[in-house]
Formats: C-alpha cells, sequence, structure tokens
C-alpha cells in the first residue's frame, strides 16, 4: 500500500508537493460555489472550470493533485434533483477530470522544454460526515448523539466504492474532525478491502488536538494499526501549528505525514470574509514548507485561501532545498 508514496515522495526528492486551495482558485475563474454542494456544484455546471485548476496546480508544480469531491456526495447531489445514476457519475467525473488534466499536462511536459516535473498522483477526496451537513460540525466534530459509527460508514460506503472505482492513485479522507469517523473510516477501508493507498487527515483548531477536543494519539493508535492508511496528517489547519503536529506525530507513526493548512486567514462569521493573519500569510509559505520537511513531513501543500502562486512558492523552495 505504501510503495507508491514511497515511490512519489523518493522521486520528489524527499518530500512531495500536495496542491492548494480548490475552491478559492475556482472563485477566481469566476465560479458561483455560493452553494450548499460548494466546489462540486462546479462538476454539474463547470466542470471545465475544475479542469483548469487542477492544470494550474500541475504547472505550479504539484506532485498530486486532489480530485473536486469534498463536498460531493451522493445524498446532496440527490437533494438537488439528481438521480443516483447521475450523482455516481459526477463522483467518477471528479476523479476523470483530474486524471485527464494530469494526463494531458505530463504529455505537454515530455514533448516541451519545461523544467523538470514529476507525474502527479490523483487523490480522490472525500470529506467529512460534517462538511456534508454544512452546519458548522466539521469544524467541531460534534455531531449529537444520534449518529454513530455504523451511521458514519454506511453514509460513506458508497462514495468511498464508486471513487475508489473511478481509478485514482490515492484516497484523501480530508479534515476529519472527531476519533469516531477516524475510527469508522479505517473499519470501512477493511470491510470494502480498498485497494488504493489511502491518506487520512485531521484538522485542528489549536494544535494539540482534533477539532472534538480528542487527542491526536488515541487516533493515530488507530491509524497506525491499519495497512490501508498509507498518510497520516492534518489540513485545514492554521499554519503556525502544523511543525509541532508534524514533531508530535513524529513521535506517534512510522507512516508518512501528510500537511496542507489553510492560508492562516480567519473567517468571520458575521462580516462574511476572511481576515488576513500577516506572519502567517501566504507569503512565508515557501519558509514555512522547509521547516516542515525538516521537523519530517514527507508531503506539503494548502488547503482554503492558497492558491497556485502558494504552491509554486513552495514547490520551488523544496527543489531547491532537495537539490531538484
Amino acid at each position: 500500500m505504501a510503495g507508491v508514496v514511497e515511490e512519489l515522495v523518493k522521486k520528489a526528492g524527499g518530500c512531495a508537493v500536495i496542491d492548494g486551495g480548490f475552491a478559492t482558485q475556482l472563485e477566481a475563474l469566476g465560479a458561483d460555489i455560493n452553494d450548499s454542494l460548494w466546489s462540486a456544484a462546479c462538476l454539474i455546471t463547470k466542470p471545465h472550470l475544475i479542469k483548469e485548476v487542477h492544470m494550474q496546480y500541475l504547472e505550479a508544480g504539484a506532485d498530486v493533485i486532489i480530485s473536486s469531491s469534498y463536498q460531493a456526495t451522493i445524498p446532496g447531489f440527490l437533494a438537488r434533483g439528481l438521480l443516483l445514476e447521475e450523482a455516481e457519475g459526477l463522483l467518477r467525473t471528479s476523479v476523470q477530470l483530474a486524471r485527464e488534466a494530469r494526463d494531458e499536462f505530463w504529455k505537454s511536459t515530455l514533448r516541451s522544454s519545461k523544467p523538470v516535473y514529476n507525474r502527479a498522483l490523483v487523490a480522490a477526496s472525500i470529506g467529512s460526515y460534517g462538511a456534508y451537513l454544512a452546519d458548522g460540525s466539521e469544524y467541531s466534530g460534534s455531531y449529537g448523539d444520534d449518529v454513530t459509527s455504523e451511521k458514519l460508514k454506511d453514509f460513506h460506503r458508497r462514495r468511498l466504492q464508486v471513487l475508489a472505482s473511478a481509478g485514482p492513485d490515492l484516497i484523501a479522507f480530508e479534515a476529519i474532525p472527531n476519533k469516531m469517523e477516524a475510527k469508522a473510516l479505517v473499519e470501512l477501508l477493511e470491510e470494502e478491502n480498498i485497494q488504493v493507498p489511502s491518506w487520512i487527515c485531521f484538522s485542528s483548531v489549536d494544535g494539540k488536538h482534533l477539532c472534538s477536543g480528542e487527542s491526536f494519539g488515541d487516533c493515530l493508535e488507530i491509524l497506525n494499526a491499519s495497512e490501508k492508511v498509507a498518510i497520516v496528517g492534518v489540513n485545514c489547519t492554521p499554519p503556525q501549528f502544523v511543525e509541532g503536529i508534524i514533531r508530535d506525530f513524529k513521535k506517534q507513526t512510522k507512516k508518512a505525514i501528510a500537511v496542507y493548512p489553510n492560508s492562516g486567514e480567519v473567517w468571520d462569521g458575521r462580516a462574511k470574509r476572511w481576515l488576513p493573519v500577516e506572519c502567517f500569510g501566504r507569503k512565508s509559505f515557501d519558509v514555512m514548507a522547509r521547516r516542515w520537511q525538516e521537523a519530517g513531513a514527507s508531503l506539503v501543500g494548502g488547503c482554503c485561501r492558497t492558491t497556485p502562486s502558494t504552491i509554486r512558492a513552495v514547490s520551488n523552495a523544496l527543489k531547491s532545498r532537495n537539490g531538484q
């Protein structure tokens, strides 16, 4: 399971680059994502923009591009009036668009005199149950007393089956906010005998715990026992916490560590706008990326409010450091 990841990291010189904020860049290209499906709405309305975003991150130096399926769920599509077959088709399309972009970019790279790139891997994104609920629980991990591990497995099962069958190189479970969901995902990977290497990344607001307040250590014990999980890490987490998280993870796991934090900006729910945090903004991502690699990260990228320019800076910094 870990072989494809080890090969990628080796080719990247010791630290591979993950792409950046997807919805952020869709908006920059003119997409309206004010929708319950968030960026996944473009799978229905503007799939060409999704492919364009993938191409921009590949050009920026991403070694891994993540599909536009974070918010794409079968219940979400059904609620929009789509048929089951259409919903499953859109999930497959999210992976297909990423694969097409990767393959087209790779062919163009081989034909040109561009700087050396690695042939990128495609990771199929699966967001948390809280992301589907869109009620803030993805940031708290509080799903309510009626949500059980079995309910979470039932929610994720068919989406996982469809995405895994669509031909991704990796499955990316993103911004998981609580231990129960992490455990359910590990069990589900075993029950479905998923052969695609997976990563499970948590979200945190304090750098010490998951959003739920549970410890990283307790969750890593569960992930460490699974051969299906090749990578562990954090995403959608303030960048100032990342170095400490990596060092804590290195003491508790032998798996590859992925980190792709947000830009450091804070969402002001009342004003409906992002507030900048200058000392941890995009301009310092290249510096932080080097420190994250030094701390032990094997994959580094960006999440919300990061852009292709962020990822280009990270890629250039890491390639320079790794002698590429």
